[in-house]
């Protein structure tokens, strides 16, 4: 049901719109006043799906090649997937040390949003933007599925377009997506209430079958301190249509707009 500049948007429109017809907002911003840079590597796959998501959301799209060091002028910044540098070492290692991280390190430290999908999320963690790592699958087998995951907080930058406890169906698909931390971290994670996406099953339960690739605590999406970094491994830009089998992950977009609206 998405369709261009925001029209047809069916339950996420209200999210969208709620911040800039807001009375106290004397000259709300467009979505096109928002420019949200796609960072590429080589090796990125999943770029122009996150191009598509923003653009018929409204956003400005900038896409942005990993030797750029410019991100003036951009009002968010995403990490798609993909199999940056093919995943040698481990994936996401050599891209975290692409020209355009350091730019993306001091955007995140100044408060500016920042979404890594899937191999974006193991980036952010190889580049120390989010605790823990990604590891190999239970199995050692690459996960190519839909996917449940239950929103743990709906009061994020990412999330403010659900509600807790909602389910949402997203793809995944990775071999390297097993979230694992040591405990102190997971505790701090949990009790933080930095866990944003966790792994379950259509009706909302935590078991041992929803979960796709062994993560520990089911943990399918972390945020940092700040809450203006988020990583998950799911792709909810390839859940922006019902051609595709599910409009759930348009509430990403939706929320990340939404919020920058706020700000504005």
């Amino acid at each position: 049901m998405l369709s261009y500049r925001g029209e047809r948007l069916g339950p996420w429109t209200h999210a969208m719109t709620a911040a800039t017809t807001a009375p106290t907002a004397p000259k709300p911003r467009p979505a096109a006043a928002f420019r949200v840079a796609v960072v590429r590597f080589p090796g990125s796959n999943c770029d122009e799906d996150t191009c598509f998501a923003l653009e018929h959301l409204g956003f400005g799209v900038r896409r942005v090649w990993h030797t750029d060091t410019d991100l003036k002028g951009s009002d968010a910044v995403v990490l798609p997937g993909g199999f940056s540098y093919g995943d040698y070492l481990r994936s996401g290692a050599m891209a975290a040390l692409s020209p355009v991280m350091s730019e993306v390190a001091r955007f995140a430290a100044r408060g500016g949003p920042v979404l890594g999908i899937c191999n974006g999320f193991q980036l952010l963690t190889e580049a120390r933007l989010l605790p823990g790592a990604l590891a190999r699958n239970t199995g050692l087998h690459f996960v190519c599925r839909r996917a449940f995951v239950r929103v743990e907080r709906a009061d994020t930058p990412f999330t403010n377009a659900y509600r807790a406890g909602q389910v949402l169906a997203l793809p995944v698909a990775h071999g390297e997506g097993r979230f694992v931390a040591d405990v102190p971290t997971l505790e701090r994670l949990e009790g933080e209430g930095r866990v944003v996406f966790r792994y379950a099953t259509p009706a909302g339960e935590v078991t041992a079958e929803a979960n796709p690739n062994g993560s520990l605590n089911a943990i399918a999406g972390v945020t940092n301190e700040r809450g203006n970094v988020l990583g998950l491994m799911p792709h909810p830009e390839r859940a922006v249509e019902a051609l595709l089998g599910s409009e759930d992950g348009v509430g990403v977009f939706a929320s990340l707009l939404s919020a920058l609206a706020g700000a504005a």
